[in-house]
């Protein structure tokens, strides 16, 4: 099937026998190709068009292939944009340094021009089915985050970057501690969520599970002014620490199906705590529940405790 002509290939070579070549190839194939004969007229072309995948001579003279990549690496819109690197060292240490500078995939030069077409295609779709996930996770307001193994936020969603104040993408890294706790959930312990403070603000963090190799997604809970707001609703109205947390949500206008997902419950045990809570606050109904829990929070903003 041919690919949409908006489907962008950035092909970066100092040799101008190769762009030739992977131009001709490419755009026979039916993609927009974009041609840059170094690692800073890349870095220029990214700047005023994004690439839906790149192809990367690894060795060029003044600013390689590996370093190119990195840089790329650390624009917001280029992070999940797929790199392939060309190279014609095949030696481990060489496959090792591209995958660690970002790259996916790498073809060895001479390239067959049949092979780099077939990759292209592999990673264009693989780079696709991600980005309608995380695009469905942003639409459903999840406040979900992915790391790599050192700790680099590598995806967030919306929310959660801005859960942890920053309105246009997650922070750079996690504290040292969480990224010490969340590899040891990668080996199969489960552990309760952690803490953590950011910009002030106390955040509930949990493990969802690896998505990839170098891939850990973890959920965020909103918790600073909501930890204190749980323990007022607890000793007011005698609440276990889970109703709690299920009625200052009720308050924020959640549904018993995203309590769940962020409480980590089913809908059927958000259901049990909600029973138990309109008993124990004398109500009959959500309405109810949530014009209390409202109250609750203006009076915590003001500084006013339960009396």
């Amino acid at each position: 099937m041919t690919p949409p002509l908006r489907t962008i290939v950035l092909v970066v070579d100092d040799s101008p026998g190769t762009l030739g070549l992977l131009n001709d190839t490419l755009e026979a194939a039916g993609y927009t190709v974009l041609l840059a004969p170094s690692g800073q007229a890349a870095l220029d072309a990214v700047s005023h068009a994004t690439p839906d995948i790149i192809l990367l001579d690894a060795l060029m003279p003044g600013l390689d292939g590996f370093e190119t990549c990195r840089r790329m690496k650390r624009l917001p819109g280029l992070a999940a944009v797929p790199v392939i690197f060309m190279t014609a060292l095949s030696e481990t240490e060489h496959v090792l340094a591209a995958l660690a500078a970002g790259g996916v995939d790498y073809v060895t030069k001479p390239v067959a021009p049949a092979e780099v077409v077939a990759r292209v295609g592999v990673h264009l779709a693989n780079a696709r089915l991600t980005r309608s996930a995380h695009q469905a996770l942003d639409a459903a307001g999840r406040y979900l985050l992915a790391i790599d193994r050192a700790g680099h936020v590598v995806w967030s969603t919306p929310q959660a970057a801005a859960l942890l104040g920053n309105t246009t993408a997650a922070p750079a890294s996690l504290p040292p501690e969480i990224v010490a706790w969340a590899l040891h959930q990668t080996s199969g312990a489960a552990t309760p969520g952690r803490s953590v403070t950011i910009a002030g603000d106390r955040v509930e963090i949990s493990y969802v599970g690896r998505i990839a190799a170098d891939e850990i997604l973890l959920r965020l809970t909103p918790g600073a002014a909501a930890g204190d707001l749980e323990t007022r609703l607890r000793t007011q109205f005698g609440l276990t620490p889970r109703e709690a947390e299920v009625l200052l949500w009720i308050g924020h206008g959640k549904s018993n199906r995203d309590i769940a997902d962020i409480l980590g419950l089913s809908p059927r045990t958000v259901n049990k705590h909600l029973e138990a809570i309109y008993a124990k606050l004398g109500v009959e109904n959500r309405a109810a529940a949530a014009a209390i829990t409202v109250q609750a929070l203006a009076d915590s903003l003001r500084g006013i405790a339960f009396e």
